[in-house]
């Protein structure tokens, strides 16, 4: 039996469809069939027209068509004073927000796809004019469209696949485990997200990795030193697998020169500083690893500090390998 998925755009950039569509893959779609998947529809997948698609919702609100998944891109734009009129769905005359309640009460599964659809995100920055909101949390607040307590067909929160944009490793697995009835509470994490890759932190697998054992710091972004010191990295206490599951195949923020922004979590959209900086407090980074204390991590700096080798020293504050690791002979050694 074929899983039946329906995709609705809310207020966003669009970038995580956008993502989707670089998923390593020749053909995605064959990809999703091949797992059991059907996508119903989807804005940039489907050639529907807008009266078919309208009809589409009818019958899946009437069971006409079963709704396996229904998966939410952006946030959810509930103003002007809650009337959700900042998003009308074109041609039906309602409130995006009004569908997207209705839709959930009928579906085996919601998943947020992105954070602005899980916590709000770049959607809610600022002064938030748009009363944006996430499925089931308003940042780091349970609640959101939903409310706190709603669990969908399944038994299940919302399932936040979240990333800024969501890597398309994230939505394709997600999609094809539920497909196969093999993703349960116990594989979601405090925040709704799936554990196969919020398990893992950025920081593992980072190619800056020795430099950070040795807190030799890149003093600006095109150094090739660990940039959580001076330049904002926040891989140490970010949930995915960014630098494992690589994009493209070959790719991550961190190989990039860009700092990880912690973007699969609430609230990175404002984090009080600017991206690219790090803020401290005495010299030491207010964001510390995840789990660490902070006598541990002033401790540990100061020692590894003390036995950087020349090497990453120089290498650190360079853009390029200056000086190459010295080959050792090992004769001799048992």
């Amino acid at each position: 039996m074929t899983f039946n998925v329906l995709w609705l755009q809310s207020g966003g950039c669009g970038g995580c469809s956008m993502s989707l569509l670089c998923a390593d893959t020749p053909d995605l779609p064959a990809q999703l069939q091949a797992g059991g998947v059907n996508l119903l529809w989807h804005p940039a997948l489907s050639l529907a027209s807008q009266h078919e698609l309208l009809q589409l919702l009818d019958d899946c609100l009437s069971g006409r068509v079963r709704l396996d998944a229904l998966c939410i891109e952006g946030a959810l734009l509930r103003g002007p004073h809650g009337s959700g009129r900042f998003h009308m769905l074109a041609g039906s005359g309602r409130p995006m927000i009004d569908w997207v309640r209705q839709l959930s009460g009928v579906a085996r599964h919601v998943l947020a796809i992105g954070s602005c659809a899980a916590w709000g995100g770049i959607s809610a920055s600022g002064a938030n004019a748009t009363q944006a909101c996430g499925l089931q949390y308003e940042d780091d607040l349970p609640g959101g469209l939903l409310g706190q307590t709603f669990r969908s067909g399944s038994g299940l929160p919302v399932i936040n696949v979240a990333g800024c944009p969501t890597h398309p490793g994230w939505i394709i697995d997600t999609l094809m485990l539920l497909a196969a009835d093999a993703l349960h509470a116990s594989d979601l994490d405090a925040l709704g997200r799936p554990r196969f890759y919020a398990d893992q932190l950025v920081h593992h697998a980072c190619t800056r990795n020795e430099y950070y054992e040795y807190k030799a710091s890149a003093a600006q972004p095109s150094d090739l030193g660990c940039l959580m010191e001076n330049l904002g990295c926040k891989g140490t206490q970010a949930n995915a697998d960014c630098n494992i599951r690589l994009w493209n195949g070959e790719g991550s923020c961190l190989r990039g020169g860009y700092a990880c922004i912690n973007c699969t979590a609430p609230g990175f959209q404002n984090p009080g500083h600017a991206f690219q900086s790090t803020p401290k407090l005495a010299g030491i980074p207010i964001g510390l690893p995840t789990d660490m204390p902070k006598a541990w991590f002033v401790a540990l700096a100061s020692l590894s500090k003390s036995a950087t080798p020349k090497r990453v020293k120089i290498n650190a504050h360079s853009d390029h390998v200056v000086v190459a690791p010295a080959p050792r002979s090992k004769r001799g050694r048992s």
